[in-house]
């Protein structure tokens, strides 16, 4: 069972995806994309506003990490939130999901988890419950998945 408005048969949703970079030869398609972030948006409660989803190369997550993290290192994934799960005066802004690929086992988690970051949650500061979510986000969406697997 899927939540409401997560776009799924019978659902639809007001987020807006935009792509940016060039998606990996593993990343799933543009529709499973839109699907995965409605998915983890509505988890939050969000069901309307813009992400990005950007993949880069290893260089470019390397500085991003070191500028936003203060970690010179490689990643997987970045999120940098903008309007969060609040109200919002205007259209939302969720933020921006950087991928890596070249650092990312598994594209569509690396999705799921940096669209929950979008809208509020952060395992960093919960006692697991972000990533048994993903887990479960991606069990609904399809995949064959150990629960609780991430970051």
């Amino acid at each position: 069972m899927e939540p409401a408005g997560a776009g799924g048969p019978g659902g639809s949703t007001g987020l807006r995806i935009e792509l940016r970079g060039r998606p990996p030869g593993n990343a799933p398609p543009a529709a499973e994309i839109d699907r995965l972030c409605a998915l983890a948006a509505a988890a939050g409660g969000v069901t309307d506003g813009h992400i990005a989803i950007a993949f880069v190369d290893e260089p470019e997550i390397i500085e991003l990490n070191a500028r936003h993290r203060g970690r010179r290192a490689p990643t997987d994934v970045l999120s940098f939130p903008v309007d969060g799960c609040g109200p919002a005066i205007g259209p939302r802004e969720l933020g921006d999901v950087v991928i890596c690929a070249a650092q990312t086992a598994d594209v569509s988690e690396a999705i799921v988890h940096g669209v929950l970051h979008l809208v509020g949650m952060d395992h960093e500061c919960d006692d697991g419950e972000m990533l048994a979510l993903q887990g479960e986000l991606l069990s609904w969406a399809g995949a064959d998945r150990a629960r609780g697997a991430g970051r």
